[in-house]
């Protein structure tokens, strides 16, 4: 007999709780070593540990051990009557609990990438209606988290990095780059006034539109020195008497002499597909939130009409 489903006072659910295993130098070692060493470092107890994980206390031994001839080092040692992780055990927990915590489930949407695109999103951050953590580095090293599974979005000041690793990207905004001069500057009306000068380059930023619209038009320059973020080249050039560069328009004021050239997109990354706020949070940004890309001094997607 089939029962009435509404007649059901007890309705049965699956609980899923993921337990995640790690691999170090090629061997493999389950949650239930980190859940062992995680209780001896509170309890400093093989006899409790056992009791807490409710295991005979051999089979607690014989785990411990297992481990440390395939790892060649000690992760318990034996202090009077009690017992004590090493500094490898606590190396070992420590990495078990970075990678535990990427399993967590978080309110705020991360978002790593570059100095540009994150200012922006910054910027605009209190007017989201979604909570947002954002944090500033470069688009490669920004990659790299991302890999690693550490972000929900990845936030890109040019997309050649999508381009070179097939990542789906979503632009959100336009930019170009300005020529930013020294204090005792020569006069710039026309590319061939670029002849000889030397730069500053940004790893990671859209400088690379310029130097390629500089090379293909046969001028001649040097690139003296890279750093790492845009407001560093700004204090250099500002700062020296030589040098040059080439900086996103949205943050800084300089001459548009390659402006066309190094029209670019800033991009977002979709890295995490299990939040629905993540697709959300592009998608606002794609319509209401073009209105406050354009008051950041970016160009939008679309024509949206300044409030």
């Amino acid at each position: 007999m089939v029962e009435n489903s509404e007649n059901n006072s007890e309705i049965n659910e699956t609980i899923v709780k993921p337990e995640i295993g790690i691999k170090i130098n090629g061997k493999s070692f389950n949650y239930k070593l980190f859940e062992t060493l995680e209780s001896l470092s509170r309890t400093y107890s093989q006899r409790k540990t056992a009791k807490e994980l409710k295991i005979s206390h051999s089979v607690l031994n014989r785990r411990i051990k297992n481990a440390e001839e395939q790892l060649g080092e000690k992760l318990v040692f034996t202090i009077g009557s009690g017992s004590e992780l090493s500094p490898k055990g606590y190396e070992l927990l420590n990495t078990y609990f970075k990678y535990e915590n990427r399993l967590k489930e978080r309110e705020e949407i991360i978002i790593v990438g570059g100095h540009i695109i994150t200012g922006l999103l910054q910027a605009i951050s209190y007017e989201l209606p979604f909570k947002t953590l954002i944090y500033s580095s470069n688009d490669e090293s920004a990659y790299e988290l991302a890999k690693d599974d550490l972000i929900d979005i990845l936030a890109l000041d040019d997309p050649l990095l999508a381009f070179e690793n097939d990542l789906n990207f979503t632009a959100i905004a336009y930019d170009h780059l300005v020529l930013i001069s020294p204090k005792k500057e020569k006069r710039i009306e026309t590319i061939n006034d670029l002849k000889d000068l030397e730069f500053i380059g940004v790893k990671g930023s859209a400088q690379r539109l310029a130097w390629s619209t500089l090379e293909q038009e046969n001028i001649p320059f040097t690139i003296a020195k890279e750093v790492k973020s845009q407001f560093d080249a700004f204090k250099i050039v500002r700062n020296s008497d030589n040098y040059y560069t080439f900086l996103n328009a949205s943050y800084f004021t300089g001459n548009d002499i390659l402006k066309n050239e190094t029209r670019h997109v800033i991009s977002l990354v979709q890295c995490n597909d299990e939040k629905e706020d993540i697709y959300n949070l592009m998608e606002y940004l794609l319509m209401d939130g073009q209105i406050q890309i354009g008051e950041q001094g970016f160009i939008p997607m679309k024509p949206w009409k300044s409030r």
